[in-house]
């Protein structure tokens, strides 16, 4: 069994074969599926696929979040944040805020704006006793600075992890989890020290679909049964068994976002 612990499946790209992309997913093990909201629409599309496959036998078991991507920070109104709000407390399965945070790489959005919204999204996080899923790309010691603002108070993952050693103490001494893309699948990939480093009871595995594919499906677009060639590499990479790697990535996943109910 494995868990695909955060994909868009509300992304565009999955519009004409969805329901497809989950019976594939069922067929490759992938169990529990996170989906993850970019902005106040994209959170209620969330919602809505979760609504739709409750029940259904032949896909995986879905879960939600709701926020603002860093990209779509500078385009959030307060409607939006009221949205996500209201789903990240009314709906009973939407298990987490985000995704938030910093994205200093492609600066879609103010930098300001950026790290005023992953605040907003960290304190909602910690009134509501969710965790938090955080995108950092380029943008290291901003957002060290802004989990040790409220990190103590608030559980959370570092999801597509690329970033270096003193980003992922900072969230290791805090106590957060740090997950991995099919990046690490890549030939230019040279952080293999760091997935090492990590913990077992810290790690989890996840697709972002539909960006990312891993080797050999690399120019493709992502899908969840992919998580699988995540999980292969992480054993290949860490030294350890298979099935032990697809063991705890699994139950990592399951108890820090609560995919029980």
């Amino acid at each position: 069994m494995l868990v695909d612990s955060h994909c868009h499946l509300t992304d565009p790209r999955f519009e004409a074969d969805r329901r497809g992309v989950l019976f594939r997913a069922l067929a490759a093990g992938v169990e529990r599926i996170l989906v993850v909201a970019s902005n106040g629409a994209d959170a209620l599309s969330v919602t809505g696929l979760l609504d739709e496959v409750e029940g259904m036998a032949e896909v995986p078991r879905l879960w939600g979040t709701a926020g603002v991507h860093p990209h779509e920070a500078g385009g959030a109104k307060e409607e939006d944040l009221s949205v996500i709000r209201e789903l990240a407390r009314d709906h009973p399965r939407v298990v987490a805020v985000g995704e938030t945070g910093l994205d200093f790489h492609y600066e879609h959005s103010p930098r300001a704006v950026q790290e005023s919204l992953f605040r907003r999204h960290m304190a909602l996080a910690e009134e509501l006793g969710l965790p938090v899923v955080v995108h950092s790309r380029d943008a290291d010691e901003a957002t060290a600075r802004i989990l040790l603002e409220g990190g103590t108070r608030v559980r959370g993952v570092l999801h597509c992890f690329t970033g270096g050693e003193a980003l992922m103490d900072t969230a290791l001494d805090l106590g957060w989890m740090v997950s991995f893309t099919g990046i690490i699948t890549f030939k230019s990939y040279g952080s293999r020290d760091l997935v090492r480093s990590v913990p077992g009871d810290r790690l989890m595995v996840e697709t972002d679909a539909p960006y990312l594919a891993p080797a050999p499906h690399r120019g493709r677009r992502n899908e969840p049964a992919f998580v699988s060639r995540v999980a292969e590499e992480l054993a290949v990479i860490r030294g350890e068994d298979l099935n032990e790697v697809m063991g705890y990535t699994t139950g990592n996943a399951v108890c820090f976002f609560d995919l029980t109910s």
